[in-house]
């Protein structure tokens, strides 16, 4: 099978661990979720927002980037605490990371659904982090050379599916809350200023 790879990166990224909690044992900055990537694609492609969610043109992802750098970020829980007469809700901080200089690369096995992809940036996870395209040329390779060269395709690929190696990335919200489970493909040296 043959993919059309598009190549985009930036100055920085963020992408929003699944929890606070639980990012702390998973470290989930470093690999893009199932609804991140479908995201993604409804970016792309706004004709696929009325469609179950699921993941229709992105065949396949890789993300590397140069180091990351921890941000503090205000948070308030949902809940109120009643003291007396008032009712107040506390303020916690939280650290989550930014990418340097990410390079995100995205197969599709339609050509046209790639040209139509480097014509547009995207956002990782928030609307100020944008990546854009950086090649001219759409690269066509095979989904073989794609999944296995590290010297092209350097990065963290979080693979949707379950087995002996998956872990729990998240919970689907269009899905009743089902869990969503991945195993981590790492190819070659993800983190770029290693090299």
């Amino acid at each position: 099978m043959e993919y059309h790879i598009v190549k985009y990166s930036g100055p920085f990224g963020f992408i929003k661990p699944w929890t606070a909690v639980r990012d702390s044992e998973t470290f989930s900055q470093q690999f893009l979720t199932p609804s991140i990537v479908a995201g993604i694609e409804r970016k792309l492609f706004p004709e696929l927002l009325n469609e179950p969610f699921g993941i229709y043109k992105i065949k396949s992802h890789r993300l590397s980037y140069d180091r990351m750098d921890g941000q503090q970020e205000q948070i308030q829980p949902r809940g109120w605490n009643k003291s007396k007469n008032t009712y107040s809700r506390d303020y916690a901080i939280l650290v989550r990371s930014v990418l340097l200089n990410p390079v995100l690369w995205l197969a599709f096995e339609n050509e046209k659904d790639a040209e139509r992809a480097n014509r547009q940036h995207i956002c990782l996870c928030r609307n100020e982090d944008i990546l854009y395209p950086t090649l001219e040329n759409i690269e066509q390779v095979s989904s073989e050379d794609f999944i296995s060269n590290d010297e092209l395709f350097n990065g963290f690929e979080l693979v949707f599916e379950k087995n002996e190696k998956s872990f729990l990335v998240g919970y689907n919200r269009f899905e009743n809350g089902s869990p969503m489970h991945g195993w981590l493909r790492v190819v070659g040296n993800p983190i770029n200023t290693l090299q």
